[in-house]
């Protein structure tokens, strides 16, 4: 009944499986980002429009690029200030890096780097600390190495 030369009709495509992006989201936004680490931790971003007054907590990485006015939690996952991000907030995380401004006090169970533009007002309690040249710092810091190890046992 076919010929080598004819082909069969394409068989037609799969129903859309909920939750999953269609084709016309995918090429207009790209292809959904792979995670990039081995492990599946997620990350959340708020963008440099944006202005939060509240208490902000998390169970996930954060990049925040905008105003937060309030008290930061994010039960041991890394806080990332950016470059343009202005916070006046108390600070709980696993790791912060500092590369915009903060005024408050930061408490980090791993470690805190402030980069070469970034600033804090306020004290540091970590388990391992980095403060690049032209950084700047105002504050006390505590230093409390058993602090990552209570972390990792």
């Amino acid at each position: 009944m076919w010929n080598k030369q004819q082909t069969q009709p394409e068989a037609p495509a799969d129903p859309p499986v909920p939750g999953s992006p269609s084709p016309a989201s995918v090429a207009a936004f790209g292809a959904p980002r792979a995670p990039t680490s081995s492990s599946t931790r997620s990350s959340a971003r708020l963008g440099s429009g944006l202005h939060i007054k509240g208490q902000l907590t998390g169970t996930e990485d954060l990049q925040i690029d905008g105003k937060v006015d309030g008290p930061i939690s994010l039960d041991g996952h890394q806080l990332t200030v950016g470059p343009t991000a202005v916070l006046n907030s108390e600070i709980h995380a696993g790791e912060v890096v500092v590369f915009g401004k903060v005024v408050g006090n930061l408490y980090a169970r791993d470690r805190v780097d402030v980069k070469t533009d970034g600033s804090v007002i306020g004290d540091i309690s970590t388990a391992r600390i980095s403060i690049e040249d032209g950084a700047h710092f105002k504050g006390r810091i505590e230093i409390d190495p058993s602090k990552s190890q209570a972390a990792a046992g």
